[in-house]
């Protein structure tokens, strides 16, 4: 193994230890994730041959993989498992998002307005939840939908109509769902971070961060953090929304081809001993330059 792959493992297994504390917490053991690596690492194997512009036989997928050749002809022949449909978050995501950016739905100062629930029967305001709905989907209840909301408890009802909670959408309910969230976050920050680091791509990728202070510090610096998500949130929707808005009007569907993910990540726990880092040629290196740390 070279110096550079010994680096690479070392730091994915660092970013792996949650995840397996995690897998284990749900009874997943060393060998079912085993299993279940293997087709992972021979489609990553077979990608990496084609951006190559090379031959994908079993024998190259087995040397660039490592897994047994049997193995790679088992799921060659296998039909492909397709992943799991994931839950209907797409259009709940679609009503909060143009909850918190369309100004027809907003206050002055930028927050989601309480929106009233129009009455059986009729059509309900034009700048209430009926009115919400229909501007993301006429081809969906609004009431199913707030259903929907309610269970994941992105909002409640109150006696002046339905109010989004704060973090806007943010599920509390429902551990599959917050599983494919969970899942989708951090892949997209990974893919960001591994492009980074192969050269393949310039994204934003950056954190500050400090140590050598007290828990009470740490709680309030994450209140500050949440507020700062908020602004930026805010403000990254509301020129999403107008991108969104503006290709779906003006551009084919073919021709949308692209996603875009924007997020923010708080953590504070016990400190623990860094492994100093790497020196010498292979040493890799960062798109930007390191982020001061602050100190006390």
């Amino acid at each position: 193994m070279t110096r550079r792959a010994e680096i690479v493992l070392a730091r994915v297994l660092r970013v792996l230890r949650p995840l397996v504390r995690l897998l284990l917490r749900h009874g997943v053991t060393y060998t079912a994730l085993a299993a279940a690596l293997k087709p992972l690492f021979v489609a990553a194997a077979r990608e990496e041959l084609q951006r190559q512009g090379m031959a994908t036989t079993d024998s190259a997928l087995t040397l660039l993989s490592g897994v047994h050749r049997h193995d790679v002809r088992a799921l060659r022949l296998a039909a492909p498992a397709a992943d799991a449909p994931p839950p209907p978050l797409g259009l709940a995501a679609e009503v909060v998002a143009r909850w918190l950016a369309d100004p027809l739905f907003v206050d002055a100062d930028g927050q989601p307005r309480v929106l009233a629930r129009g009455r059986p029967g009729d059509r309900g305001e034009p700048d209430g939840f009926d009115a919400l709905v229909a501007a993301v989907s006429s081809d969906v209840r609004a009431r199913a939908v707030l259903d929907e909301l309610l269970r994941l408890g992105v909002v409640h009802e109150t006696a002046d109509g339905i109010r989004l909670d704060p973090g806007g959408f943010a599920p509390q309910q429902g551990f599959e769902e917050m599983a494919w969230l969970f899942a989708d976050n951090l892949h997209d920050h990974a893919a960001a971070a591994v492009a980074n680091l192969q050269g393949d791509g310039h994204f934003l990728e950056q954190a500050v961060f400090v140590d050598h202070i007290t828990e009470a510090s740490a709680a309030a610096l994450q209140r500050e953090a949440v507020q700062v998500w908020r602004a930026a949130m805010r403000r990254v929707l509301a020129a999403a929304q107008l991108r969104y808005d503006a290709d779906a009007a003006q551009v084919a569907p073919a021709e949308r081809r692209q996603r875009a993910r924007f997020g923010v990540y708080f953590f504070s726990g016990p400190e623990e001993p860094a492994a100093p880092p790497p020196a010498g040629p292979d040493a890799p290196t960062s798109p930007d330059p390191p982020v001061a740390k602050p100190r006390p």
